[in-house]
């Protein structure tokens, strides 16, 4: 595993970037005609009917752009959405320090990423998939960690609804709405607040910790505790691969 404690976010970008396209250089592709075209979906496109409506994607807290590359696609969840169609070098080449881009390069990695056999779980499940999803995760943590209290970063409702029937939990979100409110009898904190999302990352013998963070540029706060810290989700998939993150994702089960 690489050293990730002391990346910056400047720092951490420049790196992902770089094996991203030294990736597309060993494979022949950064230079190709490739276009990848991104777009928003819808929440329906996104996640599909579900029976929960509380997902920040459906409550318009998040939205979901999905690139395409020769057939392989990849998804980001970002809160701020952009639409662009180019090449894979033009796509490489966007500045990273702003979000919309993050969203648009994140998406691109994941569906080449896809294309190229590299990385799985690249699209969202839908429908029920999240329930069925957020049971299996349940049964991989008492499986592989015992009864760990678990600090949860991102409010994904199904998680925690069903992590917190089984375990000790605590969670941060950065979405006002949910700031202080008791979601499945647990008080969501503030993750804007960095005594916060520290305090919890000490307690918790296991850090389960959105893929979002990846687009939303938070994601180095939360490396110092690589040794605990399990991501979950799709948006991370490309980044996990070429970064060395421990990842966890069912969503393949549930297209």
């Amino acid at each position: 595993m690489n050293n990730h404690l002391n990346y910056t976010p400047e720092q951490f970008y420049s790196e992902l970037r770089n094996r991203f396209v030294n990736l597309l250089k060993n494979e022949n592709l950064y230079t190709d005609k490739i276009e990848i075209s991104t777009k928003a979906l819808t929440a329906k496109e996104a996640i599909g009917v579900t029976k929960r409506k509380d997902f920040p994607i459906i409550t318009g807290k998040d939205v979901m752009v999905q690139a395409n590359c020769h057939g392989g696609l990849g998804q980001a969840f970002t809160d701020a959405p952009a639409v662009f169609h180019g090449t894979l070098e033009e796509i490489c080449n966007l500045n990273l320090e702003e979000s919309h881009n993050r969203g648009l390069f994140i998406s691109a990695l994941n569906a080449v990423m896809n294309y190229l056999g590299k990385s799985t779980c690249t699209v969202h499940c839908k429908n029920d998939g999240p329930e069925f999803c957020a049971l299996d995760v349940v049964k991989f943590v008492k499986e592989n960690y015992g009864n760990p209290k678990i600090g949860l970063i991102g409010y994904q409702p199904s998680l925690l609804e069903n992590l917190s029937k089984e375990f000790e939990l605590r969670v941060v979100d950065l979405c006002e709405d949910n700031i202080g409110a008791k979601r499945y009898g647990v008080c969501v904190e503030d993750g804007s607040d960095e005594k916060n999302w520290k305090e919890i990352c000490d307690w918790a013998d296991l850090v389960l910790c959105t893929g979002s963070t990846v687009c939303n540029g938070t994601i180095v706060n939360f490396l110092p505790w690589i040794n605990k810290i399990l991501f979950f989700g799709t948006t991370l998939a490309g980044a996990a691969s070429l970064m060395e993150l421990p990842r966890m994702c069912f969503a393949e089960k549930y297209q």
